[in-house]
């Protein structure tokens, strides 16, 4: 395992990292049990950051990485985020007073006495430009509660402007073979300014596992099934905003030049750690195997240049005109 330095924070942590809103809850079946050992597996292969939210299960996934924390003797970073609670999720509810709410809630979870990186979970645009939100934060941090803050976003132009805060530690997005802007008009700017990328949805929701097909069926409880026109959320988060038939195709065609010695997730993985403007891809992990491959893209060789632009071709002919704009 390769590790990076996440911006400011100092953090080293490991490249691949892990995300934990599978374990929590809305990908279908999940048992604590299972979580656990892919948890555990993600330790034994040099994971030691882990993503998670104060939604993901209603504090489930918080609550089994408080298991793991009590179980390892090393230092793992315990990400999570706040402001999804919000019922409706609306930007008067960002105030400190509901901030503070969910922080002491996560901090309970985790059972800790500060949270090592708390982010905003994709808030409204307007939250972006109010002030006082980011005092609050400030705040939090002076109090001890949190170590760091950063944020989570659904659009390129959100993250920048959250450059605007000094304090901003970390932004979070999507990237990935189906989600390039952020590499056209982001990470220059986080170089700058000493942010830490945050990479989500590496696999687009496990289409670029190569893995599903037009038969594949998703549970009712799956955001696969129930929010691909974003009726829950934003749909971005569900195949990266990318309509399912096309994916399929881009898929097929990402196969055609995949490396042999690699799996689908691992030739996507490795083509986002390809970026060293990033500080870690967060793919989830609801079995060890699904860890064990997804860590072991660290250790893979390079991509070629070739390979790299053909990524991009596919990706001109099959995704930008319906994705691109959008976020």
């Amino acid at each position: 395992m390769n590790y990076r330095t996440l911006g400011k924070t100092g953090y080293k942590i490991s490249e691949v990292s892990y995300g934990s809103w599978a374990i929590g809850g809305t990908w279908g079946d999940v048992d604590d049990k299972t979580s656990l050992l892919a948890l555990e597996t993600a330790i034994d292969q040099g994971i030691n950051f882990f993503d998670t939210a104060d939604v993901y299960g209603d504090g489930r996934s918080e609550k089994l990485l408080s298991k793991l924390s009590k179980s390892v003797k090393d230092k793992i970073y315990i990400a999570t985020k706040a402001g999804r609670r919000l019922n409706p999720h609306n930007t008067e509810g960002y105030n400190k007073a509901n901030l503070e709410a969910f922080i002491d809630r996560s901090l309970k979870n985790l059972d800790m006495d500060c949270i090592d990186l708390l982010q905003l979970h994709c808030p409204p645009t307007e939250v972006f430009y109010n002030e006082e939100v980011f005092s609050a934060l400030d705040d939090f941090k002076k109090a001890g509660k949190i170590a760091h803050y950063g944020v989570s976003v659904e659009k390129v132009s959100e993250a920048i402007k959250s450059l605007d805060y000094d304090n901003v530690a970390s932004i979070q997005i999507i990237y990935n073979m189906f989600r390039h802007k952020p590499h056209d008009e982001l990470f220059q700017l986080t170089k700058e300014k000493n942010v830490g990328m945050i990479c989500r949805v590496p696999l687009a929701s496990g289409l670029l596992t190569g893995k599903m097909s037009s038969n594949t069926a998703f549970a009712k409880d799956d955001h696969r099934f129930f929010n691909r026109n974003g009726e829950s959320f934003d749909k971005g988060e569900t195949f990266s905003g990318v309509d399912y038939k096309l994916g399929l195709q881009a898929v097929e065609a990402l196969k055609q030049i995949k490396p042999h010695n690699m799996t689908m997730a691992q030739f996507a993985l490795k083509w986002i750690l390809m970026n060293q403007d990033i500080s870690c891809v967060i793919p989830g992990g609801k079995t060890k195997e699904q860890v064990q491959d997804n860590a072991s893209s660290s250790d893979l060789p390079t991509l070629s240049k070739e390979i790299m632009s053909e990524v991009v071709s596919i990706y001109d002919q099959y995704i930008r005109e319906s994705v691109h704009p959008l976020w």
